[in-house]
Formats: structure tokens, sequence, C-alpha cells
């Protein structure tokens, strides 16, 4: 293994003032409510509304905003995302009866949470794709009460109306604008005008991030999301400037986004470095992508492809490519990442809007242990079982000797009363 390009590691940082600072605002929307939300409203957006609950008035002036051509893509996307999440919660099958022994009836039912709020992130791009990454799963799901939220634009009191539409669009019951520390804090917990649901998914920088993370528990989550990450693993046959493309679009998003290369060929490391340093002489988002790319990016020369499978694995990325001649052999052998694309011609860019995966994936390393929001998130498999009274009789013994095996005396009588 060589590196060509190393990039520096992510280190952990002090976040003790990031959790005091975020701890406070949570206490002061517990404790204060909405006349803590006007405060924070005041102090990080320079707005405060007269109520945060997004009108009917608001979002049919969004749509004018909004032009035809934007309204029919964000309709055309959405198909393809409702359309993938419907299969999904197509194998998410219900257990009705099932008997390990003779009158003993187990199953389980697939229920939805009854509700939810779907945070969209507003920062330095309008992410309204988010918008309907996140509604569209939770209403395939069928999920009672879907909250949307987010930041209003600096200083105009109202969300992109790009974002407004998408929320929309893709079926949000109710909309708020509201953002930030806050706004995770009162969907926790809730405020005199704002009902709390009971969990929360989507992404968010790092206030949000760690909002959710002092929340959950109050509140169910998705996960605890962090910087952007593409890791692509190739061999002679991929197009250098392909793999440039697929790189600085994850670098655009965040000056500590990672984006990686792991190859089997020299001159496409080399000829990659190159394509990159040309797209960032033209590159609009050259800004912040060069600061990643300088910062964290990564092309590493492997010996075979092997080595790649291994280190893919243990970085476990949000985003994984693999473009390679034959790629069969190599993909059975992943298993820690947060979306798969296989062969070039599949633009990771293609999941983050349209074809119909969802884009809202775990990252620094969670994809070892989850993976990324899609139908089922928003589902609960809860169990249920009944028995005959000549099961019940034949059980309680069993389960009155692993009573009292473990002191539970209480236990015991409770199967003893049944024999």
């Amino acid at each position: 293994m060589k590196y060509i390009k190393e990039g520096k590691e992510r280190t952990k940082e002090d976040r003790r003032e990031l959790r005091n600072t975020v701890s406070a605002i949570i206490e002061d929307v517990v404790n204060e409510g909405d006349a803590a939300l006007k405060k924070y409203s005041e102090k990080f957006d320079g707005y405060v509304r007269d109520a945060f609950r997004v009108s009917k008035e608001e979002i049919e002036a969004a749509y004018k905003e909004v032009p035809a051509q934007d309204i029919e893509d964000m309709k055309a996307a959405l198909h393809n995302l409702r359309a993938f999440a419907e299969a999904q919660r197509a194998t998410i099958k219900e257990l009705p009866d099932f008997e390990p022994m003779p009158g003993i009836h187990l199953g389980h039912r697939v229920l939805p949470v009854q509700s939810c709020l779907c945070y969209v992130p507003g920062g330095r791009f309008p992410l309204y794709s988010s918008a309907m990454m996140l509604i569209t799963p939770a209403k395939v799901a069928g999920v009672k009460r879907i909250a949307a939220a987010s930041p209003v634009a600096h200083g105009t009191g109202h969300i992109n109306a790009h974002t407004l539409v998408a929320m929309d669009l893709a079926g949000a019951d109710e909309i708020y604008a509201i953002g930030g520390v806050q706004a995770i804090a009162a969907f926790a917990y809730g405020t005199e005008t704002i009902q709390p649901v009971d969990m929360i998914v989507g992404p968010g920088n790092q206030f949000v991030a760690e909002a959710k993370r002092q929340c959950y528990g109050q509140v169910g989550i998705d996960f605890v999301a962090g910087p952007s990450e593409v890791l692509v693993i190739c061999d002679d046959q991929a197009d250098p400037k392909v793999l440039a493309a697929d790189l600085l679009a994850q670098a655009e998003h965040d000056p500590n986004a990672k984006a990686i290369l792991l190859t089997t060929s020299e001159r496409v490391a080399n000829d990659t470095i190159k394509a990159v340093e040309e797209e960032l002489s033209w590159l609009p988002t050259a800004k912040i992508a060069r600061q990643s790319w300088d910062t964290f990016g990564e092309v590493v020369l492997l010996d075979n492809l092997d080595e790649a499978i291994d280190k893919a694995n243990s970085y476990a990325p949000e985003h994984l490519e693999v473009n390679l001649k034959d790629a069969d052999g190599v993909i059975e052998k992943l298993h820690n990442y947060g979306s798969l694309f296989i062969g070039g011609n599949t633009a990771e860019v293609f999941g983050d809007y349209a074809s119909g995966t969802n884009h809202t994936l775990p990252t620094v390393k969670a994809a070892r242990y989850t993976g990324g929001v899609y139908v089922g998130t928003f589902l609960k498999t809860c169990t249920h079982q009944s028995m005959t009274a000549e099961a019940s009789r034949k059980i309680a013994p069993l389960v009155n000797r692993m009573a009292k095996g473990e002191g539970l005396e209480g236990h015991a009588y409770a199967a003893k009363c049944r024999f």
C-alpha cells in the first residue's frame, strides 16, 4: 500500500464547549418554551416570526417563487423515492402466528411510529432534496403526524422556497420555520405551540447533531451524523475525470468532508489528482471543496483489491463507489457502508437526488452498525403471544425453576399459579 496523497485524520476534538452550549439551549427551551424559541430565533436567525408554524398562504407563495421545471423535477424524484420505499415496505412482513411448541402462539406486528419530525438543514445550501428523502419514507411507513422543520433564511423569517415546496409535495402534515438546537429541543419536549414527536430524523450541523444525541431517550432518532464521506474503489479502467467529479461532489459539502480513492492503478491515481486540480480551477464551490480535498482527501495505491476491501470495511464510509471491470466478487465481501454505488455509470449524486434510494446515511463509522434512513426507520416490530391452558401448564414449571434460579420469587410464583 502506498499513499499517493495522504489526508489528515479527522481527530476527536474537545467537545465540552459544544456539549455545554447545546445543553444550555435545550434547558432554556424545556423551561421557557416558546419564549426561548423566540429568543434564539432573534439571536441566530435575525428574525422573530409571529407563529413558527408555516401557513397555507406561505406555502402557496413559495410555489410561485419556484420555477415550474424545478417543481416537475421534484415530482419525478419523488416518484422514484416513493416507489422504492413502497417496495422496501413490502419486504417487512408481519408474523401472525408461530408455534415453537404446541399451544404457544407467538407473532409480531409491524407498526409505524405515531409522529416524527423531519429536520431539513439550511446552512450553506438549501438542501431541499433532504425534505423529500425524509418525509417520503415516513409517509409510506404510515406515520400519522409528520412534522417538518427548517431554519429560515437569515433575516427573512421564511424557509427557502424550494425547501418549502419540497416539504409540501412530499406530504408533510405540519411545517415549522425553526431550526438549530432549539428546534430539536422543541420537538423532543414540546412547547406551548409545538407538540412533541416520537422520533426525530434528518441531518444538520454539529449543534443539531449534538442536540439529537442529548435528546435521545426523550425522543427516538435515526443516528448522529457528521461531515459527508465518499470512498471509491477502482482499477485501471476507471475514468479519472469521472472519479475526480465524484470525489469533489462530496468535498464541496463541507470543509470537513472526506473523499478517498483506493486504486490498483498508479496511472489512474495520478491522473485523478490532476483531474481534481483541473476541476477545482473552475468549480464555483471550489473554496469549500479545495479546503476539504487539501486537508482530508486521500489517494491510495493498493497491491490488490483485497487490500481495498479491508480498508473500505474498516473505514465504513457513508458512500461507497465500486468502479471496477468486474465488481461481483468484490461486492459480496463489502459489509460496512451507508449506500453502495456499483459501476462507473452509477454516480453517487444520482442517489443524492433522484434514483430512489435515500441519501440520509450514517457517517463517522456508524455504518458498522446501522444503515441509512428508510421506510423501516419509522416502523416498530412489536411481538405478542398467547397460550392454551395446556401449553401454559406445560411451560410454567420450567419458568418457575428458572425464576428461582435467579432469586426472583415473585416471578416464580406467577408461573406456579398456572400449574
